[in-house]
């Protein structure tokens, strides 16, 4: 009997403001500590703040780990570091799968209603929606994902820098650009217009298939999609393809509203963010 593939990945990653100025106080919550399931397995996860703050950790509303905390004294800058060592398992998919009609049973409305119905950053127009079904020729989720895959890439191509945190789906496809987070939000939005719960992913993306066991590379933040058929399969729009070895999952919600890896409120001066910093080592 042969073991799945597996691959274990460590994953360093820094955050965080610098203020012009000081900031007297700051509340925050991080989403930065990858999640354990069926697939993937954290090890270890720590999570330090600069300056040091007190730290409480819980599960929100969607499954994702926050890590709250309060800085108190006067400080010009906030720089928060993330680690963790997760092993990621090529799990296989469970079948039979439901069909679009299958979906459209008052159970799976009533249970999946929040990854069905629309938000502002996925919403769509009518329009596009009636346009997208006259494509669909079955009832087969899988055949409706390849149509959306392709529609979304065929229309919106990935420029880094295009789009920002706020941008929503409809803009992303009115200007044709935009990066892994509108591309997530445009999949989503198709999927629950056809009646698919979809809901958004965030993590981390290991960018290099030859990469050295050992060698540290520039990683990514990264943002893709689960569908719900029977059960929650993940989708990267942004490669084309279903997630894998190279996939770590960190939080999940309706949209990208949910699962920011960093936001708080603070009193003080102006803000600017720090940078993001993302550096994964395979380590097998």
């Amino acid at each position: 009997m042969t073991s799945s593939p597996t691959s274990r990945l460590s994953i360093r990653h820094i955050t965080g403001f610098i203020y012009d100025g000081f900031a007297e106080s700051s509340y925050n919550e991080a989403r930065m500590t990858p999640l354990s399931s069926s697939r993937q397995q954290v090890l270890e996860a720590t999570l330090r703040t600069n300056p040091n703050a007190s730290q409480l950790t819980y599960m929100d509303y969607f499954g994702s780990a926050v890590t709250a905390f309060d800085l108190h004294d006067r400080h010009r800058q906030l720089e928060v570091t993330a680690e963790a060592l997760v092993e990621v398992v090529a799990t296989p998919r469970e079948r039979p799968y439901l069909n679009l009609k299958d979906l459209r049973e008052s159970k799976v409305l009533d249970t999946y209603a929040e990854y069905l119905a629309s938000t502002p950053r996925t919403a769509l127009p009518d329009k596009l929606h009636r346009e997208l079904a006259s494509r669909v020729k079955d009832e087969d989720v899988e055949s409706l994902v390849a149509i959306v895959s392709s529609s979304v890439s065929e229309r919106v191509a990935y420029v880094p820098g295009s789009t920002h945190v706020t941008t929503t789906a409809l803009e992303s496809w009115g200007q044709k650009t935009g990066v892994c987070q509108d591309l997530s939000h445009l999949m989503i939005g198709f999927l629950r217009g056809q009646g698919v719960p979809a809901r958004y992913v965030s993590g981390y993306l290991h960018p290099s298939s030859d990469a050295a066991i050992g060698e540290t590379v520039v990683g990514q933040s990264h943002a893709w999609v689960e569908y719900y058929c029977g059960s929650w399969v993940g989708f990267d729009p942004t490669n084309g393809n279903d997630i894998g070895l190279s996939h770590v999952v960190v939080a999940k919600g309706r949209d990208y509203g949910d699962v920011p890896p960093l936001k708080g409120i603070y009193h003080g001066a102006p803000s600017r963010a720090l940078g993001v910093t993302v550096e994964i080592t395979r380590l097998s």
